[in-house]
């Protein structure tokens, strides 16, 4: 591999600036994994041996983002670049944070304490490839595998195991068997992850090209905190196909079982998209429509989020034909409300109905028209008004 045919310029720029300066610097981690699979990086990781503030004082424009852990985001041409002084860490009482970070000079132990192989190298400006820890065999391998004892880097951080099933349903990869038995083995202990730092893990694995890897979360136990009582048999399994993120959420709450709430919050922060989800799991499966009527009429009562809501439950556990019907009734613009009748309250008012006859008859004419959408012309509504509302 060839650095220079694959490194954005900045990149490249920042890692010369820093050896230009005296310092080590290597492109590491995700970024390196995702060169080898011959696919984009979304982020750049440099690793290097110059400290913080020594980083800090070589660009003229960077941010501080994590100085405790070493980390510096770099800003070139517009373009970050997160930039890591070596570190090891000792101690994680809180099975979160690390008690202690020092910084030290060699890339190898940089290396040694990160979380899986495949993100545990290096490349150097001239394309030679760092990996220690045998990273680029997992990948060829299609294996997730620890940097050393498995069951050691999860008590270190728990959060190592949502991103182990991450990994998997991202690159669409098999757990290595030690890394397998170290999730079921400490997956329902109690932990003390905040949901703000598992839900993207969880959101990341719904949208993977193999989602179905949802389905440890629950089996693991990793869920325990969030789904009182959990059964750890998922109640369904989750298609294989990608999701979208609102489909992914929806099916991980029918998955939950008879109390997905505590976990339909912690995933959820905005309460806007709470409600039409906690409406779909009181209707699904039961009350899924199976024709463009019950869509209307399901639309009509409980509107758009709720229905598109309900169809991503059923299409993301394998039932496509909802969303379907769904998707036909609403390219028609259907009538769901009295706003959307042709005959307007003015005009039943011009017909001789008045206050309370107003409502009733748009009522009934509403419910007719979900019924027979083709009768909502002026001409139709007007032959059934008299008869209703006499």
């Amino acid at each position: 591999m060839n650095a220079s045919n694959f490194l954005p310029l900045t990149v490249v720029r920042c890692c010369c600036h820093l050896q230009q300066a005296g310092f080590e610097a290597y492109p590491v981690g995700g970024c390196v994994r995702d060169l080898l699979l011959g696919r984009v990086p979304q982020d750049w990781d440099v690793c290097t041996s110059a400290l913080p503030h020594q980083v800090q004082a070589l660009f003229p424009r960077t941010i501080p983002t994590g100085l405790a852990y070493g980390t510096v985001t770099v800003v070139l041409d517009g373009a970050p670049i997160e930039v890591t002084t070596f570190r090891q860490e000792a101690q994680y009482h809180d099975g979160r944070r690390p008690d202690t970070v020092r910084f030290v000079s060699s890339l190898e132990q940089d290396l040694s304490r990160r979380d899986f192989t495949i993100n545990a190298m290096a490349l150097t400006l001239d394309g030679q490839l760092i990996d220690p820890f045998r990273g680029r065999d997992d990948l060829q391998a299609k294996q997730v595998r620890c940097v050393g004892d498995a069951a050691q880097r999860f008590h270190e951080d728990r959060l190592r195991m949502f991103r182990a099933i991450r990994f998997s349903a991202q690159l669409e990869f098999q757990l290595e068997s030690d890394v397998s038995a170290a999730l079921f083995g400490l997956g329902k202990e109690p932990h003390s992850l905040p949901p703000e730092r598992i839900r993207p893990e969880v959101e990341k694995t719904l949208c993977a090209p193999a989602p179905h890897w949802t389905s440890l979360f629950f089996s693991t136990g990793l869920l325990l905190p969030y789904v009182p009582n959990l059964d750890c048999a998922p109640l369904c399994t989750l298609s294989s196909r990608p999701l979208d993120r609102w489909a992914g959420l929806a099916a991980l709450l029918v998955q939950a079982g008879a109390n997905p709430q505590p976990l339909l919050h912690a995933l959820i922060p905005d309460r806007k998209k709470i409600i039409p989800l906690e409406r779909a799991l009181s209707l699904y499966p039961q009350n899924v429509p199976r024709d463009d009527q019950s869509w209307r009429h399901l639309l009509a009562c409980h509107g758009l989020p709720t229905a598109q809501a309900l169809a991503a439950m059923a299409q993301a556990l394998g039932d496509a034909q909802p969303g379907q019907r769904l998707s036909q009734v609403l390219a028609h613009a259907p009538c769901l409300s009295a706003q959307d009748l042709a005959l307007s309250g003015r005009d039943l008012m011009a017909m001789g109905l008045s206050g309370p006859e107003i409502g009733r008859a748009q009522k009934i004419l509403l419910a007719h028209v979900l019924d027979c959408p083709e009768d909502n012309t002026p001409t139709a509504l007007r032959r059934l008004v008299p008869d209703h509302t006499k």
